[in-house]
């Protein structure tokens, strides 16, 4: 039995028989489901008691929006992390969520499997999507920068050192920590530190922001 503490999990959708099956099966798959929700308003109430690692947010909740529930979750707590999971593939949705704060974006089509591994992966901080979008996000933000790139002209970033500036290189081309750590031969852990000490000198929340930054700032190249 492992003594690291289980992922706990919250669940939002507006479909009963989805969030409780999702539920049931996260639950069986080791993780420590504290609730679920059927709304925006009852996300935003719940999670402020439970404080869930990560939320699974459903963006069709009726006549409220996952966009909105996430955008206010992110805001109030900044250490939970938002993994969308929702039927829609829409491009225009997928760029929504991410600018809401998502720290990940899963279709509902995805596999048992694919869903637990994205849990895993979004409570360890990784950026998580369906296969097609990763490419989706950074493209936007590419295209962000370019629009913008006159207007930050001049402006002094925050002093990173080498092996930080490493770390964000690799995060900004899409590797997850484990595979940064293997690439720099660095432990796990220390990879984690130097992306915890990059993102308090950036002011930023996740790793997505961090390859929005790289992009802007041309650091996503070879």
């Amino acid at each position: 039995m492992s003594d690291e503490p289980r992922i706990s999990v919250m669940v939002v959708d507006d479909h009963p028989i989805w969030r409780d099956g999702v539920a049931r099966d996260l639950t069986e798959h080791g993780f420590d489901v504290r609730a679920t929700a059927p709304d925006a308003e009852a996300a935003l109430r719940i999670a402020r008691t439970v404080q869930p690692d990560v939320v699974l947010m459903d963006l069709n909740l009726g006549s409220t929006s996952g966009v909105d529930a996430t955008r206010e979750i992110t805001a109030a707590l900044p250490s939970t992390k938002v993994l969308v999971l929702s039927a829609s593939g829409e491009h225009k949705d997928v760029l929504e969520a991410v600018k809401a704060g998502a720290s990940g974006y899963l279709v509902k089509s995805a596999s048992a499997v694919e869903l637990v591994d994205a849990v895993h992966r979004t409570a360890a901080g990784d950026p998580v999507f369906t296969a097609g979008l990763a490419g989706l996000v950074l493209g936007e933000y590419r295209r962000m920068a370019d629009a913008s790139a006159e207007g930050a002209a001049g402006a002094e970033p925050p002093r990173l050192t080498e092996r930080e500036t490493d770390v964000l290189r690799l995060v900004a081309k899409g590797l997850t920590a484990r595979q940064i750590a293997e690439r720099l031969v660095l432990s796990h852990r220390t990879v984690e530190n130097h992306v915890q000490s990059t993102l308090r000198k950036l002011q930023l929340h996740n790793r997505v922001e961090l390859a929005r930054y790289a992009i802007e700032h041309g650091l996503d190249g070879e």
